[in-house]
Formats: structure tokens, C-alpha cells, sequence
């Protein structure tokens, strides 16, 4: 489901508003003056979607930049087999897109919101006059991009070299918060990592069984982080971990 936003009351401050919001993000950091606030002000499009609202499918070439103020978002492929394969979980106030003129085109990729969103859109026309206009913004997109290109490297080589439990030691460890994986499914593990439901839960079970972590209704808290870590570390396929 998705909405357009209202639109600002009579007695609001427009600029007070897109100045905070452009400003805390990133991508928009280097824009300071009122003049190219309104710019961008003037080309951004606003909406508000519902969790589970797909921004675009495999094959769509919307030429579209979602900005994400609110909420979260999703970036996955799905295999012939139907298995999901999460590329990128995005927070709020960071972007996403299909767009080929940024070297960001995902054709073969989903965009799904994961929670309840607002979602700011530029067309590319106005993208593509902005970064000729302000090389900056630019240059935050190829700096964006190239973090994400980064972490894109560092999963692929997780596995290849690393076994099943190493990975899900390590995103667990990414997830926590002191001893605790919140609101983290045995379905959501088995999407980040390319594998199947049945398989993520067996692998940990193999963990609980270790006395490593335990698992709870969506919760899973670790009991001995020591050990989590020093799995996470491992190469190879051992069965036990130390």
C-alpha cells in the first residue's frame, strides 16, 4: 500500500523542514545554502508505503532514486529455485535505486520496504542535473557506492572461505546489541545468507547445543561471546567450534 504525503500546513517553515532533513543526509551534506536546498526541494517527490511495499521488480527501469528518511528497506534476488537472497538492508537516511546513470543498475533485483516508510523519489532527469549543477553530490554517490561495493566483496569472500556456522557466528555478531539479536527470524538469517529456513535453524540449533547462544521467540541471546567471536574467525568447514 502507499500514499502520497500530505501536503506541509499553511503555518509550517518548508525550508526549516527540507534543510534538517537534506542535511542529515549524507548524500546532501555538501548543500548549504538556501538556494540549493529549494533545488533540491523543488525535484523531490514525497510518499508514504507500507511494509512490504515493493519499489520495483526485476526489469523495471523506472530511472527512479528512492531516498529513505523513515523506515527500512530491502534489496534482494530471488533464484529460479525461489530461495531470497538479501544484497543490502538499507536504514533510514540512505538511498537506493535502479538507476543505470550512477552505475547503480540492480535489473535483476527487488526493493521492498521492511517496515512502515517515507520515502522521498527524485527523477533521474533532475538527479542527473543536480550532479552536473553540485559535483559533490556526485562524488557522495561514488563514495556511497563504493561502501557498498565494499561489503558486497567482504560477503562474497565470507562465502566462499567460510563455512555455514562461521557466517551465521559473524551476523550475529553484526546484529547484536550487547547479548541480544532482536526481531532477527530463523527466516531473515536464512535470506541474508542465501540459504534455506531448515538449514539456518539446524546450524542454530548446532550453536545452542554448544552452549554458545540461545534461542527464544525472536530473540536470540548469546551466552558466550568469546567463543561466538572466535567461530565467526574460523576458515574451513570445522563441525565444533572451539
Amino acid at each position: 500500500m502507499i500514499e502520497r504525503a500530505r501536503p506541509k500546513a499553511a503555518h509550517a517553515d518548508p525550508f526549516a523542514s527540507t534543510f534538517h532533513f537534506l542535511s542529515a543526509l549524507d548524500l546532501f551534506r555538501d548543500l548549504v545554502t538556501a538556494e540549493e536546498i529549494e533545488e533540491c526541494d523543488e525535484a523531490i517527490q514525497v510518499m508514504n508505503c507500507k511494509a512490504g511495499y515493493v519499489f520495483y521488480t526485476p526489469g523495471q527501469t523506472g530511472e527512479v532514486l528512492f531516498i529513505l528518511e523513515r523506515g527500512m528497506a530491502q534489496i534482494y534476488r530471488m533464484s529460479p529455485e525461489g530461495r531470497k537472497l538479501v544484497m543490502a538492508r538499507l536504514p533510514p537516511m540512505s538511498f537506493f535505486s535502479e538507476m543505470s546513470c550512477i552505475g547503480h543498475g540492480m535489473h535483476d533485483s527487488f526493493a521492498e520496504a521492511i517496515s512502515d516508510s517515507h520515502i522521498c523519489t527524485m527523477r533521474r532527469s533532475d538527479v542527473e542535473r543536480l550532479i552536473l549543477s553540485r559535483p559533490r553530490v556526485g562524488l557522495r554517490l561514488l563514495e556511497a557506492l563504493g561502501q557498498r561495493m565494499v561489503e558486497l566483496e567482504r560477503r562474497l569472500e565470507e562465502g566462499t572461505f567460510k563455512g555455514l556456522i562461521p557466517r551465521i557466528a559473524t551476523l550475529l555478531l553484526n546484529e547484536a546489541r550487547g547479548a541480544e539479536i532482536a526481531g532477527l527470524t530463523h527466516q531473515d538469517i536464512a535470506d541474508r545468507l542465501g540459504i534455506y529456513r531448515e538449514t539456518a535453524t539446524n546450524a542454530l540449533n548446532q550453536l545452542k547445543s554448544f552452549g554458545i547462544i540461545e534461542i527464544g521467540r525472536r530473540r536470540i541471546g548469546i551466552l558466550d561471546r568469546g567463543r561466538l567471536e572466535r567461530t565467526a574467525a574460523e576458515r574451513g568447514r570445522r563441525r565444533r567450534p572451539r
